[in-house]
């Protein structure tokens, strides 16, 4: 039987810079915007050559990175900004679980993303990675996807208070974007369990059990995945009056964050509530299975009812003994047939009386 978990890569030295992900076919691209309530710049087609030139450091700054393959940009990208080489590493490693890392002036934050896959029960994971220094967030995706482009219209149009926010502010809408797929991905599921639990009411074939085993799997496999965004969550949660993330992290920011944490909380009793669904229906097919198999026994048992006494005739009048009565009856034959019927008859009839069938 199928069994989802994370994606298994080769266990590599804490500081080992290679990515261990499965997209590996795209190319690494980046993009940079650089806002404040007044005005926003974007560039599209952003190069390590525009390091210097482009960030401004008096505004925003958002660097996002599409594709971890190109290691040498990475490793550009850490020496320009002074990222620990153990935060590269976590970057490039999608074996790691979700996880919330405070530093002096850096604060590392990555999450799994969840989507449920085309044409199949399977779930697909990508893996994202923010780091907050002042003024600048850095975003790490394995692929180009359209998780944040709402948030990058909201920037262009000035739409909510985005713009007028410093950059832990941006943070939350790209991490609320991204539980945004685990509501997806549970719905997905509930629809399939939803459509399960109906044909476990009509049939109660195996080809169902296995289905049922299939997104049991896919729910605990969420449920491991929000665990740690939940306590990471909660921990950012917990250092509300703690200065010590150097401001990274404003005051009335925090509520924010807050309501992600809520968030995680609903998604956790969400998928509690499917799996126990799913244990209804499991248990339902295995009762429907003892309820047909209990009807074939009944059905079983009233033939070997109706026939012990039909054999116990017979094998009467197939003795061979000589002088047994009633061999030489010239109607013997049709008199113990018409015996043997009524016997069927009055079995048959005082079963229906006592309600077997």
């Amino acid at each position: 039987m199928r069994k989802i978990k994370y994606k298994k890569g080769r266990k590599l030295q804490h500081i080992t810079l290679e990515y261990t992900g499965s997209h590996k076919e795209h190319e690494t691209e980046m993009q940079l915007f650089v806002y404040d309530d007044a005005d926003v710049v974007e560039y599209e087609k952003f190069t390590v050559l525009a390091l210097n030139s482009c960030f401004d450091f008096s505004k925003n700054n958002w660097l996002n990175i599409h594709g971890l393959n190109d290691i040498n940009l990475i490793k550009t990208i850490g020496a320009h900004f002074n990222l620990d080489d153990f935060l590269l590493a976590d970057i490039l490693n999608t074996t790691k679980r979700t996880k919330l890392e405070e530093q002096s002036d850096v604060l590392f934050f990555n999450i799994k993303s969840l989507l449920p896959s085309e044409h199949s029960d399977n779930i697909s994971v990508e893996q994202l990675s923010f780091i907050v220094k002042d003024g600048i967030l850095i975003s790490f995706q394995e692929k180009r996807s359209d998780f944040f482009a709402h948030i990058r219209e909201r920037l262009r149009t000035h739409a909510g208070i985005v713009r007028t926010k410093k950059v832990d502010y941006l943070l939350y809408l790209l991490l609320d974007a991204v539980m945004e797929n685990f509501y997806i991905t549970i719905e997905n599921e509930e629809d399939k369990i939803e459509d399960l639990i109906n044909l476990t009411k009509k049939e109660a074939k195996p080809v169902i059990l296995e289905k049922i085993e299939n997104h049991r799997d896919n729910l605990s496999f969420l449920k491991r995945s929000i665990v740690p965004l939940r306590d990471s969550l909660y921990y950012l949660k917990t250092i509300k009056d703690d200065d010590e993330n150097n401001g990274l992290i404003q005051k009335e920011t925090f509520n924010f964050f807050i309501r992600l944490h809520q968030k995680s909380l609903e998604l956790l009793e969400q998928i509690e509530s499917d799996m126990s669904a799913l244990e209804s229906a499991s248990n339902f097919y295995f009762s429907e299975q003892s309820r047909k198999m209990n009807e074939i026994m009944k059905t079983l048992t009233i033939i070997s009812a109706i026939f012990i006494p039909l054999t116990f005739i017979v094998g009467v009048y197939g003795m061979n003994f000589e002088n047994m009565p009633e061999l030489k009856m010239r109607n013997g034959y049709f008199v113990v047939m018409g015996i043997m019927f009524l016997l069927v008859v009055a079995l048959i009839v005082y079963f229906k009386k006592r309600r077997w069938f």
